[in-house]
């Protein structure tokens, strides 16, 4: 099989959509051997950040000298980025060979009358088979949605991790936090410590579910906190963060993620790993501190020039995502005008993300997403309390924000994930950015 073949298997052979459940990948993964019990487990679930906690956990592992494998969706450009270890991205062509073993087991599934896996259990399952074929020591496994019926809820980890709560995937996981909040505890497996960045109401649900499963709960600004502060003028630069247990101990790095939320992402993972070094002797003070010195995590509030233009690419696609950008523009940039190129899934509550996005003063491009889940440009415009046109292409809508960014404004890049491969391609050819 090649990767073409793998993708297009991938994308024509699975059952259509979402569909919730543990049965299809707990079959299929029986039929592979159960390879997710070949080595150990960080689970990582929440509305946002869980990617960011997932890279950053990862890469403290590798500091350690430890065989980390790390899986993370969706991708910004190629299938590979959501299956690495050590830091490298399988290649195309182990993705494909892990595809094939996955599909002689699924299609043997549906011989003997199982139900066909999802796309998304195919690829889990591929990634758990991949990670015990090279042999990882320890895997950082970021859940794909929710938690509880998730594909990824098949793991028994040495530490779960549940970032914040908000609303998102409503169709799926509930209308209300203390619903989703539900649905994200649904990792807590029996005895093992979890580790919380939530806040009233979901902190109650978690702390909960924590008691009844016998695991212990280390909750932000409870059992441990964060300090941070903004790095040098360079809004590239990064920022220097301390992250205190409650028993005195305290790791202090510089992290190139922009933001508070990104101080609180990194103390979500500074506490897991403080309980992982407690039994793993290789997991330093100086591992972690470096590999959250040296995490990568392209795309969120991630600032790039272009000849002289400022621009910021982010994945914002949920009112909390919204607010945290909102946020984190400020910090970074206080007050300097903005020219946005927006684009966002229809399935998302975009009506009100763009009232506390755009000010009155900014100028917006709105443009399709290259899905056909995209919201419509035109109608996303007519939404907008400022001045907005709408694009018929991304590439289309690129021109049109830089040719209108003037002199010491902001080209920000928000929206839907779908979109982040052709910009940063985009970026790549037109102004010979290679730093994505």
């Amino acid at each position: 099989m090649t990767y073409e073949e793998a993708i297009y298997y991938l994308e024509h052979a699975s059952v259509f959509g979402i569909q919730l459940g543990l049965g299809r990948i707990q079959e299929l993964l029986k039929r592979l051997g159960n390879p997710q019990h070949a080595y150990k487990t960080i689970h990582v679930t929440g509305t946002n950040g869980k990617g960011s906690v997932t890279a950053m956990i990862a890469s403290a592992l590798c500091e350690g000298g430890i065989k980390t494998g790390r899986y993370t969706s969706p991708h910004l450009e190629d299938y590979t980025e959501r299956i690495n270890v050590n830091g490298k991205d399988i290649s195309q062509q182990d993705f494909a060979n892990a595809v094939e073993i996955v599909s002689k087991a699924v299609e043997a599934m549906v011989t003997d009358g199982v139900e066909r896996p999802t796309e998304f259990e195919m690829i889990t399952a591929a990634a758990f088979w991949y990670f015990a074929n090279v042999g990882v020591e320890y895997a950082v496994i970021e859940v794909g949605l929710g938690g509880l019926l998730d594909s990824t809820n098949v793991i028994i980890p040495e530490v779960s991790v549940i970032t914040n709560v908000a609303m998102d995937h409503m169709k799926y996981c509930g209308n209300t936090v203390e619903e989703i909040a539900v649905q994200k505890a649904g990792i807590i497996k029996e005895g093992v410590p979890v580790v919380t960045t939530a806040t009233s109401p979901a902190l109650e649900i978690i702390a909960r579910t924590a008691y009844h499963k016998h695991s212990k709960l280390y909750a932000l600004d409870h059992s441990f906190d964060v300090v941070g502060n903004a790095g040098p003028e360079d809004p590239a630069a990064g920022q220097m963060v301390t992250v205190r247990e409650a028993y005195g101990f305290a790791i202090t790095a510089t992290i190139p993620l922009m933001g508070k939320h990104q101080r609180t992402n990194c103390a979500a993972a500074a506490m897991a790993l403080l309980l992982i070094a407690r039994h793993e002797k290789r997991l330093t003070r100086t591992a972690i501190e470096q590999g959250l010195h040296h995490v990568q995590w392209p795309g969120r509030f991630q600032v790039v020039k272009a000849g002289d233009v400022d621009v910021v690419i982010d994945g914002a696609h949920n009112p909390a995502g919204i607010d945290t950008f909102c946020k984190t523009y400020a910090d970074v940039f206080g007050d300097r005008k903005r020219v946005f190129l927006f684009s966002v899934l229809a399935d998302k509550d975009y009506t009100h993300m763009v009232q506390e996005l755009f000010h009155a003063d900014d100028y917006v491009v709105c443009a399709p997403a290259p899905t056909p889940r995209t919201a419509d440009p035109e109608k996303m415009a007519a939404l907008l309390p400022c001045k907005a046109d709408a694009a018929d292409s991304l590439s289309q809508g690129l021109d049109r924000a830089f040719a209108a960014v003037q002199p010491n404004q902001v080209l920000c890049i928000v929206g839907s994930l779908y979109i982040q491969g052709e910009v940063r391609n985009y970026l790549r050819q037109r102004y010979h950015i290679e730093n994505l």
